[in-house]
């Protein structure tokens, strides 16, 4: 099953790399255009005109770091535009952090916080005005299968996100907008490199491919899906999570390469 987007605008945050460049080149396909946001201005550059050349659709970039109040400002005034609506958001842009909660500063935590809650919620609420008014309109917010375990303050931030997507879905469906939250296991990409995190702690089994977290992700927030958990292998996980001791599975401790 595809999303059809098509004639939509999709803004993307986090999209030069990972999730956010996998879900770019998705929807790109299907001839969405794109508003692409991240905060390297070179890489954003790059990727929008290899979519553009590969696909025929537009793809604009929008350089903007998210943990910032005047970044998060410049995308609010994107969405908010009425001349330019967007009909699809995915809320992707994250960072991690490799330490012990208490051995990370509390700026690094609070940034961490912002940047996947508050900044989430406030793109989110921005979108939603024009999305209220055309009656349509699909938000997909990435989160974790962390949301379901007892993993420091970002299992704490990504199961905020999802309990988000669950109250949005429910309250803005019959209006024509799908909300998502898509958790995804262990995936290959950048995020864990710059953490600075030894991938070898998760086994081979746990790494999931973006194509496929990207594409089981789409098909779930058309089909309505308030939660999305990509492959079987972590919808068990997440089963499991629900019934069993804490202690059994709160999953490797993250350690430095």
């Amino acid at each position: 099953m595809t999303a059809r987007t098509s004639g939509n605008t999709a803004l993307i945050t986090g999209a030069s790399a990972g999730l956010g460049a996998e879900f770019a080149r998705q929807l790109a396909a299907q001839g969405t255009n794109l508003v692409l946001v991240a905060r390297n201005r070179a890489r954003l550059e790059e990727a929008a005109a290899g979519l553009e050349r590969r696909y025929g659709i537009t793809a604009e970039v929008l350089p903007a770091d998210l943990t910032d109040d005047a970044g998060v400002a410049a995308v609010v005034a994107r969405l908010a535009d009425p001349e330019r609506p967007v009909g699809f958001l995915v809320n992707n842009a994250g960072i991690g952090l490799l330490h012990n909660f208490e051995d990370n500063r509390i700026s690094e935590e609070k940034k961490h916080l912002k940047l996947h809650g508050e900044t989430a919620m406030v793109l989110t609420h921005a979108a939603l005005k024009g999305m209220l008014e055309r009656r349509s309109g699909r938000i997909i917010n990435v989160a974790s299968i962390a949301a379901f375990l007892p993993r420091g303050t970002y299992s704490a931030a990504k199961a905020w996100l999802v309990s988000f997507s669950r109250w949005a879905n429910l309250a803005y469906r019959k209006q024509g907008i799908k909300v998502t939250a898509v958790c995804p296991g262990f995936t290959h990409t950048e995020f864990h490199d710059r953490m600075g995190m030894d991938k070898s702690v998760a086994p081979s089994w746990a790494w999931l491919h973006a194509d496929r977290v990207v594409r089981e992700g789409l098909a779930d927030n058309e089909r309505g899906r308030p939660v999305s958990i990509p492959s079987k292998r972590y919808k068990l996980v997440a089963a499991v999570a629900r019934v069993a001791p804490a202690k059994l599975v709160a999953g490797p401790a993250r350690k430095p390469k």
